[in-house]
């Protein structure tokens, strides 16, 4: 399965959602409450689910810019806010959603982030989001997109980084041996250079406060137990075919590990939040 393929975001939603610090989203929703209205860019949308976590602490008339390079994936994330949506209808291009009491209109741009960045940020939104985007990138994109946030004076909210850290129960002898592998395959280009991987929220943070930004982080781990065997199951296939891709193990240690994995157990998935304000 693609890290990216409609079967696995759909899947990991509900444990992206659980895992979100509260107490970042409260400062990112303090930081709007007197506005009535906001504009956001989600980079890197996917299926929408960044919008579907974040609209609830935002002001009650919202405008968002969804952004991927996929163009199935964004006409997945307008199937799937329709259907979160109490009411919807279509104006054009645009997408306007009810939801509780929240005003959401939604377009939909198909941009290479590696080359159009300046464009999707055009015109400037009141926020910039994304999740579990920036471990994909690499450090010069990073330092490119920040030093595009601190022109414009823009306020990030990001979720999700993958922060390197992974405890599975019961342990296996090849947990430290996988971890590794897969940690060094999540550097390998993503299409956007070496990418930053486990080092994305660090990095990230300090190239934010090299500019002058007040930021807050905070941890945000995918916990999984018994409820969430279907995502477990995904995670460690995933994970065990890119430790395997880098040659640090043999097919049967991986087979082995993976057998492991597919018993019932738990595992806890470390990532970070970051709130960014200039």
């Amino acid at each position: 399965m693609s890290a990216f393929s409609p079967e696995w975001l759909a899947l990991r939603e509900p444990a992206d959602h659980r895992a979100r610090d509260a107490d970042l989203e409260q400062q990112m929703a303090a930081h709007f409450a007197a506005r009535s209205h906001v504009s956001v860019v989600d980079l890197g949308c996917g299926s929408g689910s960044n919008l579907r976590g974040t609209a609830q602490f935002l002001p009650d008339h919202q405008s968002w810019r969804l952004v991927d390079y996929d163009a199935q994936l964004l006409t997945l994330a307008r199937h799937r806010l329709v259907e979160w949506a109490d009411d919807s209808r279509t104006e054009g291009a645009l997408l306007r959603l009810r939801k509780d009491h929240k005003h959401v209109n939604v377009s939909f741009v198909e941009a290479d982030l590696t080359r159009e960045l300046a464009q999707v940020l055009t015109p400037a939104p009141d926020l910039v989001t994304a999740a579990a985007l920036f471990d994909l990138v690499s450090e010069p994109w990073l330092e490119l997109f920040t030093a595009a946030l601190g022109a414009a004076g823009l306020p990030l909210y990001t979720v999700l980084s993958y922060d390197g850290r992974q405890e599975w129960q019961p342990p296996h002898p090849q947990d430290g041996r996988v971890l590794r592998a897969f940690n060094s395959h999540q550097q390998w280009d993503k299409g956007f250079g070496p990418a930053t991987g486990p080092r994305a929220a660090t990095v990230l943070s300090g190239l934010l406060e090299a500019r002058g930004y007040a930021v807050h982080t905070a941890g945000s781990p995918w916990l999984l137990g018994p409820d969430d065997l279907d995502l477990r199951h995904e995670l460690a296939t995933g994970i065990a075919a890119a430790a395997l891709e880098t040659q640090e193990l043999t097919t049967e240690e991986i087979d082995g590990w993976l057998a492991a994995r597919r018993e019932p157990g738990q595992a806890t998935i470390g990532h970070t939040d970051i709130f960014a304000t200039p």
